[in-house]
């Protein structure tokens, strides 16, 4: 028997613990954080109710299969398309509960008139975005999707199609080739780490950067400074202020990096949630943390194509090294975008996954 709950958080977030061995690559988001993203009022994707829900399916008392419907409004503004989202597609390889949840998904998007259901968004296209293809036993890095194979089978066989390829990347840091890059000391450019009496100020320059010069990628939609702000808020906490950095130029930003530690061995140690012994494996993670991951980089459309952004993952690898990093990862990069894809192969960067957006027509 086979039953679903709307809008249950506890039995929706246990999903991923009930339905995938823990030798699955999976790690699940912290279990605090999930609960903001998927809060009204608190996430600002998510004023009301009506533009989201959530479902779980339960197999005899079980819960087996999870999934987020929900409705990007910027993107389908800026982009002329009439989308229904969904997100957080975890199941059991049962076909019979993943009819069951992406049915309901289906119906969540008719009833309001939406002509196509597309996903994974977790929960927009500049967060964790794809389902993964390939590779399924490759570990992954904090911020990147990780399923099992029958996931995309599932999607498949309930009538969705992929397309949106995109590629994860791993860099092994011994053996990467770092950029050789200079910045003209003439154009005074300057680096501003991101250190925790100025992290605010920061990540406010970050966002301006972002917007500006991703603005011509295909699915991004600018970010507003509350969206921001909520997405970042908890980032200080863990960041290493040594491995991201804004650059400046006359007192305005122009590029950024922002590179974190990788958070999956300390969120599989504690499965994700806060418990007495959190402090202990934060510590033992503070101490031994050797894999990095870049979330995003980016320079203004003004001075694209001057070897700034070369520069800047130079400084970024050379850092890296230095506090004794070995490994870094990459997050998302579409197929379509040449230039990034051409700068992974210049460090050696090898690809470490194929994620693809799986696509319904509703009509």
């Amino acid at each position: 028997m086979i039953e679903i709950r709307e809008r249950d958080f506890t039995s929706f977030f246990d999903v991923p613990f009930q339905a995938y061995s823990s030798a699955e690559p999976y790690v699940s988001p912290l279990k605090s954080d999930l609960k903001r993203f998927l809060t009204t009022g608190v996430n600002p994707l998510f004023e009301t109710d009506d533009t989201y829900t959530y479902y779980t399916a339960l197999k005899e008392g079980v819960p087996a299969g999870r999934i987020v419907v929900h409705v990007h409004k910027a993107s389908n503004t800026a982009y002329g398309i009439n989308r229904c989202s969904f997100g957080f597609f975890d199941c059991v390889d049962d076909p019979q509960v993943a009819r069951a949840l992406l049915d309901e998904a289906e119906s969540w998007a008719r009833q309001r008139g939406f002509s196509e259901l597309v996903g994974n968004f977790n929960l927009t296209a500049m967060q964790q975005m794809g389902v993964q293809t390939d590779h399924f036993d490759h570990p992954g890095y904090t911020d990147m999707v990780l399923n099992p194979p029958h996931i995309p089978a599932l999607l498949a066989a309930n009538g969705f199609t992929p397309f949106f390829p995109m590629t994860t990347y791993d860099l092994d840091l011994a053996e990467a080739n770092v950029p050789q890059n200079r910045l003209d000391d003439a154009a005074g450019h300057s680096f501003a780490p991101i250190k925790r009496k100025v992290f605010t100020e920061r990540m406010e320059d970050a966002r301006i950067v972002l917007n500006d010069g991703f603005s011509e990628n295909p699915m991004f939609v600018p970010l507003l400074q509350a969206e921001f702000q909520f997405q970042a808020g908890e980032m200080m906490t863990i960041m290493d202020p040594r491995l991201s950095s804004v650059l400046m130029q006359g007192g305005r930003p122009v590029g950024v990096v922002i590179c974190i530690p990788d958070l999956n061995g300390f969120l599989r140690a504690t499965r994700s949630r806060f418990n007495w012994l959190t402090p202990f494996h934060y510590l033992r993670f503070r101490l031994r943390r050797r894999r990095a991951v870049i979330i995003f980089y980016s320079v203004i459309r003004e001075q694209h194509g001057q070897g700034i952004m070369g520069a800047m993952l130079a400084r970024t690898l050379t850092m890296l090294r230095g506090a004794g990093y070995t490994r870094l990862g990459i997050t998302w990069i579409a197929d379509e975008n040449r230039a990034s894809l051409r700068q992974m192969e210049r460090m050696g960067a090898k690809p470490l996954h194929r994620l693809h957006l799986f696509r319904k027509d509703l009509a």
